[in-house]
């Protein structure tokens, strides 16, 4: 598509796009008909010329009206699925990925910063990254059509290199155009809610055929990098099963069946592995020396086959295949999948496991080729990194439900009759006499009610799986709306009932196998975070604790302190709670552990994460940092193993990077735009409180000119969209509040307030230093000018039509659409750009390519919904709706 308006340069065409999207007609053309297909391409081509020339859309309308329901249905399935094909071809082409976000890019330019490679490998020694997959229901896309989708990428990396034919024989084009078919004919939306199991087992989909052969290929690329073997210091980590917060379907049940689950993933990949190392390792004892070690697990093996007596290596390999079905069987409660003809004895664990082939491994290095790591090396590495867990599961609960658990354990032991009527020094006076306690506080005996029973389930399941799994399985449990330290002494005190919390005795100092981690979410959460920390570590037996580890981990909320209080507000209120920690963990002497809770939309604290990390204040990131990886992100980032490699890597070189390079601000600078920034924020707080929270009848519109009533019906998640059965807006999750606004193409929080934080800053050249110079503001910026470039106020207004009320419509989007041109002028202004996007021209590409395709599929919305608001009963309207929000959220990509 080509522009003609001199102000937007014409959009290059990408070849796959146009590939894709030929094939996607042939498609349709094929199986909707030629009416079908004559009508998708003349709204097609109305729009784009609209997009291209400036036209009005009275165009597009009369077409749209033309179609029957019928043909909305099939209309709107079409350009999502032009506008999935267009997101794999731009995933194809890296137009996500970031300039040079990758560890030999790091290493470079800290050796150009004077840090050697003994620095960085020290750093590794002690560091963490890791993405955290959640279940959190951003994801509109089947599991179905997301396999389809990564079908076509296989196929199209065939056609990349020059192949003609697939290894089974097909032509290559037929095999694209034959997933396009079934895509087309795959139902887009799910019929039935999905259930917790649902959701792990499409994480296990990614972690098995993503994760596991990605990351220690990784590793072999990093090692050669390096000159050396790196620490194993990226490992995945995931809430799936495990986050009870507002989700009562989670159970200690569903927390079981995750982590026997994952177990059996992670054997089956090793035992896959192990047989496959056995076809490759045929090394003869005619040829080649034995070392003791490898000679001894081929005799231990019981593998006595005439064919392998002079081959040790597959010999001893029998014997591992056969103490891992043994291990299997163990931990997972059934036959493994090939039980092999021999037996042998479980595996204690998965450094047992890693003893065995570390033997093979130093076998094979006393020859000058056969040292370098390989599939055995990958096998190693993929043990370091998954163990017998596959991945590090948090639990997660709100410290009102852990409140009413320990008022009621108290009460029912004798202890304390109104635990919650203590206030702050007593209930911690309280819990720590408890605590320096061995003596339970349950009994088997006692009648408790129906949600104490169920937390206590929880925390016996996790002692249970640190038995059967080892420690790392969980090692997390977060506090959600954590406001205190006795909200952080109730999950000890819960923990002590199953043993994973051990008083000081005998001289030994208290110990506590899962940490307790505070997730501070709302703006004044974050402000009390620093001094609830002091408090935390003030206290000896947790000082204790924390010393041993040598970290303490703390969770900061990106959705709910935006929702609080807004883009600008919540992004700097991030970055000082974070700088206000550095010296409370510095003088407690512990590690700080930063764990992001970013969501996939920029009002969530979406986003780059390679920009997000670099961003982070100096002296923060220490190594050590998780990030939530949730909905659709997890498809965009994760879908590929060629994807997955590149945003892994993007998260550890940007770790390397914020945790030893130079600070980039001087302390005069820093100083500067911090008070700069601190009046910003106050100005865009207030402007975004008074609208959200301080207009009157602003829920109402909101729920009138958003589709958030029919979000609902979409069943992508099996946790409720409320908190409380409310409709006031601070009841409503994140995830809803967002979703919505970007669906009325609005995107309120990635940016309101903003503007008149800008507009009344009166040192706008400070402004535009502060976007040139500072990390923070300019990775701030950057986020907030994609929301604006995907935000459309014209559209916007047609779904504000929606509201009833006309003077309230007219108030209220009013001061939305004022917000939203002063926002665009100041952003402009500090960037020193004349139209968004102007610096960075290929997400201006990416983006102008698919409004062609997302305005139509509003105006069918906005129709859709006031036909089933007026009481039309048809269900295809209801499907149309739902499809409708299924095409946007796919063509926006980060909505949720």
């Amino acid at each position: 598509m080509a522009s003609s308006s001199p102000n937007l340069p014409p959009i290059a065409n990408n070849p796959d796009v146009r590939f894709l999207g030929a094939k996607l007609g042939e498609v349709i053309r094929g199986y909707g008909g030629e009416a079908l297909f004559q009508a998708t391409e003349a709204i097609r081509r109305a729009s784009v010329e609209r997009h291209r020339d400036g036209g009005d859309g009275d165009a597009i309308q009369a077409l749209l009206t033309g179609l029957s329901l019928d043909e909305t249905l099939d209309f709107v399935r079409g350009f999502m699925l032009f506008s999935m094909l267009a997101n794999l071809a731009e995933d194809r082409q890296g137009i996500a990925a970031d300039k040079d976000a990758d560890v030999a890019a790091a290493l470079a330019r800290l050796d150009g910063e004077g840090i050697d490679r003994a620095a960085v490998l020290r750093l590794l020694g002690h560091a963490l990254v890791a993405p955290v997959l959640t279940a959190h229901p951003t994801e509109v896309r089947r599991k179905s059509m997301i396999d389809h989708r990564n079908r076509i990428a296989e196929l199209m990396r065939l056609k990349d290199g020059g192949a003609k034919e697939t290894p089974d024989g097909d032509r290559v084009d037929d095999a694209i155009a034959r997933q396009i078919a079934l895509l087309w004919q795959t139902r887009v939306l799910r019929r039935e809610r999905l259930y917790v199991t649902d959701e792990v087992e499409t994480a296990l989909s990614y972690l098995r055929d993503v994760f596991l052969p990605a990351i220690p290929a990784l590793y072999q690329r990093w090692d050669r990098a390096f000159g050396e073997r790196v620490p194993s210091f990226l490992r995945p980590g995931s809430w799936i099963g495990g986050d009870r917060d507002g989700n009562p379907f989670v159970t200690a049940d569903s927390l079981r069946t995750a982590l026997r689950r994952a177990c059996e993933t992670v054997l089956v990949f090793y035992m896959d592995a192990v047989h496959a190392l056995g076809a490759e390792l045929s090394i003869s004892t005619e040829h080649a020396e034995v070392e003791p070690a490898v000679a001894a697990l081929a005799d231990a093996s019981g593998d006595a086959a005439a064919s392998r007596s002079d081959e040790p290596y597959r010999r001893a390999l029998s014997g591992i295949y056969a103490r891992l079905a043994a291990t299997h069987q163990a931990l997972v409660g059934k036959p493994a999948p090939r039980p092999g003809r021999l037996t042998g004895e479980a595996y204690a664990d998965p450094q047992a496991f890693r003893a065995d082939l570390a033997a093979l491994a130093h076998g094979l290095s006393q020859g000058s080729t056969l040292k370098s790591s390989g599939a055995l090396g990958r096998l190693i590495r993929a043990v370091e990194t998954f163990g017998f867990h596959l991945a590090t599961l948090d639990l997660r609960q709100n410290s009102a439900v852990h409140e009413r658990v320990v008022a009621e354990l108290l009460k029912v032991a004798g202890v304390e009759e109104d635990y919650g009527a203590l206030d702050e020094a007593a209930r911690v006076a309280l819990l720590r006499r408890e605590l320096a306690n061995a003596r339970p506080l349950s009994s088997r005996y006692a009648d408790y009610s129906e949600e104490t029973r169920s937390e206590l389930a929880i925390v016996a399941a996790a002692a249970e799986a640190h038995d059967r799994y080892g420690a790392a399985c969980i090692t997390n449990y977060i506090v959600s709306m954590a406001q205190s330290v006795s909200d952080l002494l109730e999950i000890n005190l819960l923990l002590k009932e199953v043993g994973l919390y051990r008083p000081a005795a005998d001289g030994a100092a208290p110990t506590a196998a899962i940490m307790a981690v505070p997730l501070f979410e709302t703006v004044g959460d974050l402000e009390a975070a620093p001094g609830i920390m002091t408090d935390w570590f003030a206290l000896p037996e947790v000082a204790a604790i924390a010393g041993a580890r040598g970290h303490q981990e703390v969770m900061i909320g990106y959705s709910d302190s935006n929702k609080d209080g807004g883009y600008l507000t919540s992004t700097w209120q991030l970055s000082k709670a974070s700088t206000a920690l550095r010296p409370v963990f510095e003088a407690a002497g512990v590690g700080m552990q930063l764990f992001h809770g970013r969501g996939g939309a920029v009002g969530r604290g979406g986003g780059s994460s390679f920009a997000a990390i670099r961003a982070q204040p100096p002296g923060t990131v220490q190594g050590r940092i998780r990030i939530t990886e949730q909905g659709e992100v997890i498809a965009a980032k994760y879908g590929t193993r060629e994807s997955a490699m590149t945003n892994l890597e993007a998260m550890a070189s940007a770790t390397l990077l914020a945790s030893l390079e130079p600070a980039r601000l001087s302390n005069a600078e820093n100083a500067e735009f911090g008070a700069a920034m601190d009046r910003l924020s106050d100005e865009a707080f207030h402007a975004y409180r008074d609208l959200v929270y301080g207009t009157e009848g602003f829920r109402t519109f909101f729920r009138q000119m958003t589709p958030i009533g029919e979000i609902a019906g979409l069943k992508i998640g099996s946790r409720p969209a409320s908190r409380k059965k409310s409709d006031a807006i601070e009841d409503l999750r994140a995830i809803p509040w967002v979703f919505s606004w970007a669906q009325a193409r609005v995107m309120l929080p990635g940016w309101y307030g903003v503007g008149q934080a800008l507009d009344a800053f009166a040192d706008k050249g400070l402004v535009r230093e502060m976007a040139q110079g500072w990390p923070l503001f300019a990775s701030t910026l950057a986020n907030m000018e994609m929301v604006l470039a995907k935000s459309d106020i014209d559209i916007a207004a047609h779904y504000a039509d929606l509201v009833e009320d006309a003077d309230l419509r007219n108030h209220v989007f009013g001061r939305i659409r004022d917000g939203w041109h002063r926002t665009v002028d100041g952003l402009l202004d500090a960037t020193g750009q004349t139209r968004l996007l102007e610096k960075h021209p290929a997400l201006d590409a990416s983006i102008r390519l698919r409004l062609p395709y997302i305005e139509p599929l509003n105006l069918l919305q906005i129709e859709l919904m006031k036909r089933h608001r007026a009481g039309e009963d048809d269900p295809r309207i209801g499907e149309g709706i739902l499809l409708s929000i299924n095409a946007v959220a796919t063509a926006l990509r980060n909505s949720g």
